[in-house]
């Protein structure tokens, strides 16, 4: 249960970091929604890993290369599903925020895709 709760804590911190890159890349340097979310989304998967690697799982003595190959199938799999999932329900209900469609997606696929996939296959 500890791993499960460290874990949450790790991917709302990334997902804190997406979101604050998602709004300054959208705001700031006005990328298109899409690009900003595929920014926002790398930006917290580089932070997820390095944090699960480290405190959530406590893989240090594995790999890091093969970890970060591994977290980087998962995290491109996330990439895809989140950049889509924002996609198809801001254009779908023609919503021009896209903050909520994009907490909605992430949440949809937080605990059953990327806490499993790291736990059972890249923090092994």
């Amino acid at each position: 249960m500890a791993t499960f709760l460290k874990a949450q804590v790790s991917s709302l911190s990334a997902s804190i970091l997406d979101f604050l890159t998602t709004i300054v890349c959208k705001h700031v340097l006005n990328f298109g929604v899409i690009l900003g979310s595929g920014t926002g989304t790398t930006v917290g998967g580089i932070a997820n890993f390095l944090i699960g690697r480290s405190w959530v799982f406590g893989s240090n003595q594995g790999k890091i290369q093969n970890q970060a190959f591994k977290y980087f199938i998962v995290w491109f799999g996330n990439l895809i599903l989140t950049t889509s999932g924002v996609y198809l329900v801001t254009h779908y209900f023609q919503l021009s925020n896209y903050v909520i469609p994009k907490i909605l997606v992430s949440g949809v696929i937080g605990v059953p895709y990327n806490y499993l996939m790291q736990k059972k296959f890249v923090f092994i």
